[in-house]
């Protein structure tokens, strides 16, 4: 052993006079650094310097911290909001004044229905207020698993799964599928909810102009170019479209046949957000599925919410059963959230019981919107911007002022011109500087089946009126 010691000794004497002359050097010159870092100080203490006590209080009163929020205008909406007082069903109360209601997203009358109340009143003397926990923590109740059965039946599909917040239902359902890496053909006028989930997916996104299916292609084609240089990362990357059936902030319909086209010659996923077409478009109001005869199973995944034509609270998501049982896991506000009340559970089952019952009342809708639709054409200043079928249209400038808060400001007017005549409007409203891509300034009027042919002859009437006397 000693001899073995003395040997590489010998060696690593005759490597360090072998050594070229820079190597030594530059070694030499590592070794003397880190024998200064070990030995030097890691930090240096500043020269204090003794201010006077005026000083002092100069330096504190020229220091001003930055505010916590940016500066809100005291006249924003959000800080100048109507007030309703009653149910905001076919008449409504606002600031005391009570308006034939084209503001509230009642599709189908369900809101003030004896039925669905004496169904939510009956569940309230049964299971109480609320729930006080997630599904996952006791609060999982009866009528939340009746529900879920009830709407996979309605929806022809094999499971359904509901959450306690309508916005939070797409927003949790996205990035539960989709993660860092994966890559999301979305439309750009997708509505906020959407985009929200979007960003908590982490995704790769690629926007696609509004129901342009050749700039979608496009995208697609460019995406399988590049998976074609790298087919050992393509193979694991997650491919989806993101759609609307009923758009919120155009009343545009999409052209599903051909984005199931597009799926399959691509190979990608679609989730459908379903939130103002349930309910409303299809002979039997399952949305736009049924509306163009597309078969459930071409869905991926469906999700939409019930505060429009169910008229309750919450949302649901529905499709194959190993694609809605991975969001009992993963949907984060199915697990962190309370639960739907049962209350509202069994009021939207009710809702549900009506619309199986009445399917005439879709129709019924379809034929306000038309009119509605066909009364406000050629209105001066105005332009309708939806589908005729649709029941969640807007009322947009002609000519824009070329300022947003000028446009806005006209729009108001109307508004408040349409108020004091016993019609309740509202304009569309943005998070301004969170949207991807912000909408123009809007009035968006909402047509439900409870509205009476005289109705909407009179709101048209009065809009018209408005546009006329504020933009002229």
């Amino acid at each position: 052993m000693a001899a073995s010691q003395q040997w590489v000794l010998v060696e690593m004497v005759q490597a360090f006079y072998e050594a070229p002359a820079y190597h030594l050097i530059l070694e030499g010159i590592l070794i003397l650094w880190i024998i200064r870092l070990i030995f030097s100080k890691t930090y240096k203490l500043q020269e204090r310097s003794d201010l006077t006590e005026k000083e002092k209080e100069e330096l504190i009163d020229e220091w001003h911290p930055e505010p916590l929020v940016p500066p809100v205008s005291k006249d924003h909406p959000a800080l100048n909001y109507n007030i309703v007082s009653g149910p905001p069903s076919h008449k409504i109360a606002v600031n005391g004044k009570e308006c034939i209601n084209f503001s509230s997203f009642n599709f189908l009358g369900l809101l003030d229905n004896d039925r669905v109340k004496s169904a939510a009143l009956a569940s309230l003397k049964k299971y109480g207020v609320g729930t006080c926990g997630p599904r996952g923590f006791y609060g999982t109740f009866d009528v939340h698993l009746e529900l879920e059965e009830r709407l996979a039946k309605f929806m022809r599909t094999e499971e359904a799964i509901i959450y306690s917040y309508g916005f939070a239902t797409i927003a949790s359902a996205i990035p539960a599928y989709s993660k860092r890496g994966d890559i999301v053909f979305v439309d750009e006028a997708a509505c906020f909810a959407i985009q929200k989930g979007l960003q908590a997916s982490r995704s790769n996104i690629k926007y696609f102009k509004h129901n342009d299916m050749s700039d979608l292609e496009r995208l697609l084609k460019e995406q399988e170019l590049e998976d074609q240089k790298n087919p050992r990362k393509a193979r694991v990357t997650r491919r989806f479209i993101v759609a609307e059936g009923l758009y919120m902030n155009t009343g545009d319909i999409c052209p599903l046949p051909q984005l199931v086209e597009l799926k399959y010659k691509y190979k990608v996923r679609i989730f459908l957000e379903e939130s103002l077409s349930f309910g409303v478009l299809g002979e039997h109001g399952r949305g736009v599925t049924e509306h163009f005869g597309i078969k459930i199973d071409d869905i991926d995944l469906i999700s939409a919410n019930m505060e429009n034509a169910l008229a309750s609270i919450g949302g649901f998501c529905c499709g194959r059963s190993f694609v809605i049982d991975h969001q009992r896991l993963s949907g984060q506000g199915y697990c962190f959230s309370a639960s739907l009340p049962p209350l509202l559970a069994s009021a939207a089952i009710e809702g549900l019981n009506i619309m199986e019952e009445s399917s005439e009342i879709f129709h019924t809708l379809k034929e306000k919107c038309e009119r509605i639709h066909k009364a406000l054409r050629g209105v001066e200043g105005l332009k309708v911007v939806g589908e005729n079928v649709s029941p969640a249209f807007h009322l947009q400038l002609e000519k824009s002022t070329g300022c947003r808060e000028k446009d806005t400001k006209l729009l108001q007017d109307i508004v408040d011109h349409c108020m004091n005549r016993k019609i309740a409007l509202t304009q569309a409203r943005y998070l301004e500087k969170e949207e991807k891509n912000l909408p123009p300034p809007s009035i968006r009027v909402i047509v439900t089946i409870e509205q009476t042919d005289e109705e909407l002859g009179m709101a048209a009437s009065v809009i018209k009126q408005a546009a006329n006397l504020i933009l002229h």
